[in-house]
């Protein structure tokens, strides 16, 4: 009889998690915490993207490098980290010329000026394929002020960042896909998908306020019930409710079932958190002074899992919940 197929978190749970210090949290949030100059805490995360699965082979070398920097970047405005630095690994075919790695170094060198960091350490190393890029991103915050997954409760209201579901709509797009819309919003979602925008003026503004946050990289539905899993609670989803870009919108109404693309498709990089009802009126102040549209979709309840409700009410089914890596 064959073993039963592990996911990503029972095998971290099973291998990985046995391994972990004090300071890697049981391995159940995206980041560790280790202790730094008096009063603050350094913030550690680490992401790979691998061609073929978070980028296309066709996709511009320099938008490859920011992604990867970005996907990072991103996990630490989640915690309400600011950004320090990073370590760089690159597996690469030789097909990835020099010409290439003048690109893909050129797109780092822009987001290096953009979000003020620097690189700091890493490694090169040859394969036959696919390409495989990964950063370590440290960030700082005060210590014990980061704003992990486990402390949302029941009665909280569920918030995220920006807009859903663009790059999931994107990739089918950059894919060749027929969305049915005009050119110029097709542009938009591949942008989405190539390029996310960490967070990474609101996410400190957050601090204090938030209580329980991540980003959202494999899907709204997966995300939030790692939130609520880690929390003991439950969640609930306004369909309703959710943020949507023109675009999208307009992707939507030419097939409502595009829905699933934006509750489960992934790669959207907002934050997603939970806070008091009270909280939202000074997130609607962080909004203005940060350009970053911040919307209430759902509220925390007792219980487990994650629902999805429509307008009337009625439960959503949900056929996939987010992004599976195994």
């Amino acid at each position: 009889m064959a073993a039963p197929h592990l996911d990503e978190f029972e095998r971290i749970a099973r291998f990985f998690a046995p391994l972990a210090a004090p300071q890697a949290l049981g391995l159940l949030d995206d980041v560790a915490l280790i202790d730094g100059p008096t009063g603050e805490q350094y913030v550690l995360k680490t992401d790979a993207i691998v061609e073929g699965v978070h980028f296309l082979p066709d996709d511009p070398p320099a938008q490859v490098a920011q992604k990867l920097l970005r996907v990072n970047l991103s996990d630490l405005a989640a915690k309400g980290a600011t950004p320090f630095g990073y370590l760089l690994t690159t597996a690469l075919p030789a097909a990835r010329d020099e010409a290439w790695l003048e690109a893909f170094a050129a797109g780092l060198a822009a987001d290096q000026k953009t979000y003020g960091i620097g690189l700091l350490g890493g490694d090169s190393v040859a394969t036959p394929g696919p390409v495989t890029l990964s950063v370590a991103a440290i960030g700082r915050i005060a210590a014990g002020r980061a704003v992990l997954r486990r402390g949302a409760r029941a009665g909280d209201r569920i918030f995220v960042s920006g807009t859903l579901g663009d790059a999931a709509l994107g990739v089918i797009a950059a894919k060749g896909g027929d969305l049915g819309i005009a050119p110029a919003e097709r542009d938009f979602l591949i942008d989405r998908f190539r390029l996310p925008q960490p967070r990474v003026a609101l996410g400190p503004r957050l601090v204090g306020l938030a209580t329980a946050m991540m980003d959202i990289s494999d899907g709204l539905v997966a995300d939030l019930g790692h939130i609520c899993g880690v929390s003991a609670v439950a969640g609930l989803v306004e369909a309703e409710r959710l943020p949507l870009s023109p675009a999208a919108r307009a992707a939507l109404a030419r097939d409502p079932d595009r829905l699933a693309s934006v509750l489960g498709g992934g790669d959207d990089y907002e934050l997603l958190f939970t806070a008091p009802a009270a909280a939202e009126a000074q997130f609607l102040t962080f909004a203005r002074e940060t350009g970053v549209p911040i919307t209430a979709i759902g509220r925390i309840e007792a219980g487990q899992g994650v629902r999805v409700t429509d307008k009337d009410g009625r439960d959503i089914a949900v056929k996939v919940a987010g992004y599976e890596h195994f």
